[in-house]
């Protein structure tokens, strides 16, 4: 399989989850803006979930442009990335409905921290089947490698302040949000991948 259409599915699983995350949503009744507050849980957990999804998607397509082959692991490490994702919208919904209580919020810690995980995996994946300009892109990767521990910190928080817990996930997603240019700058000076 090429690069490519591992790309395009990847594409199009992530279109999905964003439009289930989206549906979930339900339309306030009342037409004034006070009918807003009580979905107001819900809005923010899609907020925080749809930065999350687009962080994977953006990061997702660099790191597949920096590889070379596919090859059978790197799909399966795909695909387990993809089934992490593809629960964003359960838990997002069930943490915003439930005003980020505590095990709605511990659960959405574990999925994200898994989701880290295989991110991790399928990185090392595919710089094993031979990719060395993301190799050298990825370097020490303290970003990487300290959002694991770190969301593992909000999920054992999350037993005693769930808004700690919010903090942890929401801080994370701003720092992933800030444009990491490592691979892109490497791609435009390198031909290899």
């Amino acid at each position: 399989m090429g690069r490519n259409r591992l790309e395009a599915f990847s594409d199009g699983v992530i279109a999905i989850i964003i439009t289930i995350m989206v549906l979930e949503m339900k339309v306030p009744h009342g037409e004034h803006l006070h009918a807003l507050l009580p979905v107001l849980p819900v809005f923010l957990s899609y907020v925080m979930s749809f930065i999350y999804v687009g962080i994977y998607w953006n990061n997702h397509h660099n790191m597949l442009q920096a590889s070379g082959k596919v090859n059978g692991a790197i799909l399966w490490a795909n695909l387990h990335l993809l089934f992490w994702l593809s629960l964003f919208p359960f838990v997002t919904s069930w943490m915003g409905e439930n005003h980020f209580a505590v095990a709605p919020t511990e659960l959405y810690g574990v999925v994200l921290f898994m989701a880290a995980v295989a991110y991790l995996i399928l990185q090392s994946c595919i710089i094993a089947a031979g990719a060395p300009t993301l190799r050298r892109a990825i370097g020490r990767d303290w970003k990487g490698k300290a959002s694991p521990a770190l969301y593992f910190i909000g999920i054992v928080s999350a037993q005693w302040s769930p808004t700690a817990a919010k903090l942890v996930y929401l801080g994370l997603a701003l720092l992933w949000l800030i444009p990491d240019r490592r691979i892109e700058n490497l791609l435009i000076d390198s031909p290899e991948r």
